[in-house]
């Protein structure tokens, strides 16, 4: 292979990956001067010129001629007299002497060596390209299309062919996708495996919920309005707490849009994730209550520095409280920052006669009670209004368990 046909080709290869001239040149220079210390042990004395339009490449050797007795002959940058004669018989002592080194002198296998090596460097450089350009976009939305479904997760390619893993993990329960179909997620992580970029992404981060709001609401775009806390369970239930610096604006009216016309995209986007969408506020008991919606809230005593928040509510709001799996509290608690223990209101003559779950301490184990009351449950007469149906859905607690306790909180009534 010779010069101009080496090079050619690697500038063609190159710059079909997208690599720019200097980077290319100096790719071209990098792998020539390792050849030339291969042969020569050194490589300052040596001038490597290369045009990549015209495939030329110029090797100089650069030496000092010295008296053919010098103790300095066998230096790397020094030549005899009688030596440069052969190249130039008018040479003189303490001349420079110019000698091009022919790329066919380094022989059939360092060349292609050379070509392996040239081909190599660009692949790597375009991972290298490919991992920072994702590094520099991580909790930004991406479309990709599916071309590959395994068991772990979704193999997606990008506009220019790169892929992108979507792992199951960071899938919404509901999602269903085929092959050729178009998703779109958020670039959650990329990281380097054995030398090659591995781009993560994710429907189930709280951020791509918030990018969604930022697509659908300008006001969001814009920061008009701030999105100052988001806490989801994938494809259940979110909460968004959105504050607004320009009393002209309605944060949560914004964000939700005419009779839902905004929220109603990023809801179909998370398979119908159910969206509460609330005005942030500084004022603690404030925010806690506007979390805790659709209940309504008696009373809260809070208390800050032990980490949990006491609510009290109507029997009848409990359950709103609580939510369906005890979703609603868990997401309030999240987007709070802190522990909520929910009670019912005592008051009238039916709870007066009601007996709170801690007189029944020596019968039922601690941790059961402690269960109970993380459900809202703190009298023996809450416990027994509902069904073992639904303290089995609401608890950890198992079905023999249960049968136990109504067993125990029965007789206290008989």
């Amino acid at each position: 292979m010779d010069t101009t046909t080496l090079i050619e080709s690697f500038a063609e290869f190159a710059r079909g990956k997208n690599i720019d001239r200097p980077t290319m040149i100096r790719i071209l220079e990098d792998v020539f001067r390792t050849m030339i210390r291969k042969r020569y042990g050194v490589d300052d004395n040596f001038d490597v010129i290369i045009n990549a339009d015209k495939g030329d490449l110029e090797i100089w050797r650069f030496r000092e001629i010295v008296d053919d007795n010098s103790e300095d002959i066998w230096d790397h940058d020094k030549i005899s007299l009688s030596e440069a004669r052969k190249i130039e018989p008018d040479f003189e002592i303490g001349e420079e002497v110019a000698e091009e080194i022919k790329l066919e002198d380094f022989g059939r296998r360092a060349v292609m060596t050379a070509r392996q090596t040239l081909i190599q460097k660009v692949k790597d450089l375009e991972k290298d390209i490919l991992f920072h350009k994702y590094k520099d976009l991580v909790g930004e939305i991406i479309t990709g299309e599916v071309y590959q479904i395994l068991s772990r997760e979704i193999l997606l390619i990008d506009g220019e062919g790169n892929e992108l893993i979507l792992p199951r993990s960071e899938q919404i329960s509901k999602d269903k996708f085929r092959k050729g179909d178009s998703v779109r997620a958020i670039i959650h992580r990329v990281e380097m495996v054995n030398g090659n970029p591995r781009i993560i992404l994710s429907r189930t981060s709280p951020k791509f919920l918030e990018r969604l709001f930022e697509m659908e609401v300008p006001e969001v775009y814009d920061g008009l309005i701030t999105i100052r806390r988001t806490v989801r369970e994938p494809g259940e239930r979110a909460k968004v707490a959105v504050e607004s610096y320009d009393d002209r604006i309605d944060p949560v009216g914004a964000c939700v849009g005419m009779k839902g016309s905004r929220i109603h995209s990023v809801v179909r986007e998370l398979q119908n994730e159910n969206i509460d969408v609330i005005n942030y506020t500084d004022n603690l008991e404030l925010f806690v209550s506007r979390a805790l919606s659709p209940a309504k809230i008696s009373s809260i005593k809070a208390d800050p520095d032990g980490g949990r928040i006491s609510v009290f509510l109507k029997p009848d709001q409990v359950s709103l409280a609580i939510g369906r799996g005890g979703q609603n509290i868990k997401l309030a608690s999240r987007l709070v920052g802190y522990e909520i223990d929910v009670f019912r209101e005592t008051a009238g003559i039916e709870d007066e006669e009601d007996v709170d779950l801690e007189e029944f301490s020596d019968e039922i184990e601690g941790w059961i009670i402690d269960e109970l009351k993380r459900i809202g449950l703190d009298t023996a007469k809450s416990v027994l209004s509902l069904s073992k149906e639904d303290l089995v859905r609401r608890t950890d607690l198992e079905e023999e368990t249960i049968d136990d306790i109504f067993r125990v909180l029965k007789q206290e009534f008989e």
